[in-house]
């Protein structure tokens, strides 16, 4: 299987549609690739927290119809990264008036809609994205040919039970969007190993390149295996990181080294 991580530049002098139209060139040009992987909140910056409203967008909004046709174009899975998506109030009395969610977007290769994850665990510390977006409630999976998804977003790297619950779901590559600060770059490359090891899954973590907000972002997107090493891993700037890698390690692994048969505390209900 070929993965193709996009390590976006948020450049705060390039304007949303701009970027928008770049990346979907850029995942154009990934054809031949079975997955396609680009970061959190590409389009405004995941540390813009002054840019969530005035770019919030529906969830079949500008950059979902962007991306959608980019995956038809290229035929690519593609986990087009999240978006600060608006929604409408139940009561409906106006549109785009309900709360905002971090909401990552995959599409199939023929650019239909085939999961949709908010953003469960928020950052901030009562601030930011804590308290300017709703939680998300749901985990996803998405069955590909060669295989399951489990799909997750920046800060809910460091919940392990996130994670597990998506093992529990059939997940057997754990894919990771995020803007990820470079102060904190030493925490990502560790979360990333420790989630495939302990799960025994392959993890795809794609981050953003440049600067949000004032924020310098940590790039250095990686690939994991579920052994826990590092298949590939790309730089500070931006870049297509590109690795080939067989989903058939996962079963090989979990077999050869049952740990996750042993697990007693967490589980839905007793072993017998």
């Amino acid at each position: 299987m070929r993965a193709s991580l996009l390590q976006i530049d948020v450049n705060e002098g390039e304007s949303v549609e701009s970027r928008r139209v770049r990346v979907a060139s850029l995942v154009r040009e990934q054809a031949g690739a079975d997955l396609v992987v680009l970061p959190e909140l590409w389009t405004t910056g995941a540390f813009a927290y002054e840019e969530f409203g005035s770019e919030a967008e529906p969830l079949e909004g500008p950059t979902y119809e962007a991306m959608a046709k980019a995956a038809s174009d290229a035929g690519v899975w593609l986990h087009a990264g999240s978006i600060p998506e608006r929604t409408s109030s139940d009561s409906g009395s106006a549109a785009g008036d309900g709360p905002l969610y971090n909401t990552s977007l995959v599409f199939s290769p023929s650019g239909d809609l085939a999961a949709a994850y908010r953003k469960i665990h928020r950052f901030g510390f009562d601030k930011g994205e804590a308290v300017l977006m709703g939680a998300g409630e749901e985990l996803v999976t998405v069955r590909l040919p060669e295989t399951v998804l489990g799909v997750a977003t920046c800060y809910d790297l460091r919940f392990p039970e996130l994670f597990r619950g998506l093992v529990d779901a059939g997940a057997e590559t754990l894919v990771i969007p995020a803007g990820w600060p470079e102060r904190r770059r030493a925490h990502w490359t560790l979360l990333a190993q420790a989630r495939a090891v302990e799960n025994q899954a392959f993890v795809l973590a794609c981050g953003t390149a440049g600067t949000h907000a004032g924020v310098p972002q940590a790039g250095h997107s990686i690939v994991v295996d579920p052994w826990g090493e590092v298949l590939a891993q790309a730089g500070a700037g931006e870049q297509v990181l590109t690795v080939e890698f067989d989903p058939g390690k996962v079963a090989v692994t979990r077999d050869q080294f049952p740990a996750l048969k042993d697990r007693v505390l967490g589980l839905a209900a007793p072993r017998r």
